[in-house]
């Protein structure tokens, strides 16, 4: 089985079995909701790629789904800030992995490893060093890669080659799923790290609730809405 759909089947295990659930509460994102996500994304990458005109062709798992995640955690993103991070990061991680694309040998078997691992690897480390926080890095990294996908599929036509366009198909899943874990992961880790060395988060002076940093008012039993980035490692 695929790299990637072998990290999404043991994710959702842990995520049903109540692992990682102060994830993804600073992601603004249920349980039921992860999992929900991620049965869709394997069960979609298993439907053949639905055509959206001549030679377009789009994958419900690679790329409907993760867009549709990825637009309900921009939605939640808690300032302007975080959602122009995101945004620059997922640029910036597409470009990465649509140069990857240009200069990685043309015949996969000549490498020892599956482009599209590599692809979601380094779509992950650049949406994580520029995404910061734990939304913005899954965000970019997943968006990333599919916006290297149209990018190629946009240069292919503007110079004539005839190929197909697939968003989200050709094994292009394992790329999302790859990067949209190690982005997060990443942020995660090094977020944890940080707060240890420093003896604590930049926001322990604040209230964490429902997925929000709350600055605290001067009645401690109350709190009024303050920075609710999920962000404890930048």
């Amino acid at each position: 089985m695929p790299l990637g759909l072998t990290l999404l089947i043991a994710a959702t295990i842990l995520v049903f079995f109540g692992v990682g659930q102060r994830l993804l509460d600073r992601m603004r994102l249920s349980d039921k909701a992860a999992v929900l996500f991620m049965i869709a994304i394997f069960i979609g990458s298993l439907i053949p790629d639905i055509p959206l005109g001549r030679d377009i062709f789009i994958n419900i798992g690679g790329a409907i789904v993760p867009l549709i995640l990825v637009i309900y955690l921009f939605a939640k993103a808690g300032t302007g800030i975080e959602k122009l991070r995101a945004g620059i990061a997922a640029v910036l991680s597409g470009l990465g992995v649509y140069l990857a694309g240009r200069y990685m040998p043309s015949e996969p078997e000549t490498i020892m490893i599956d482009p599209n691992y590599v692809y979601g690897i380094i779509a992950g480390i650049i949406a994580y060093l520029f995404g910061r926080s734990r939304r913005s890095s899954f965000i970019a990294g997943v968006l990333g890669v599919i916006l290297a996908d149209l990018a190629q599929g946009i240069e292919n036509i503007l110079r004539g080659i005839p190929s197909r366009i697939r968003l989200g198909g050709a094994g292009a899943v394992d790329a999302v799923v790859i990067a949209g874990f190690l982005a997060v992961m990443l942020a995660e880790v090094v977020g944890e790290l940080r707060e240890r060395i420093q003896g604590g988060t930049a926001k322990k002076s604040m209230a964490y609730q429902k997925g929000e940093f709350m600055k605290r008012s001067r009645n401690e039993n109350t709190y009024s809405g303050g920075d609710n980035e999920d962000e404890q490692n930048s």
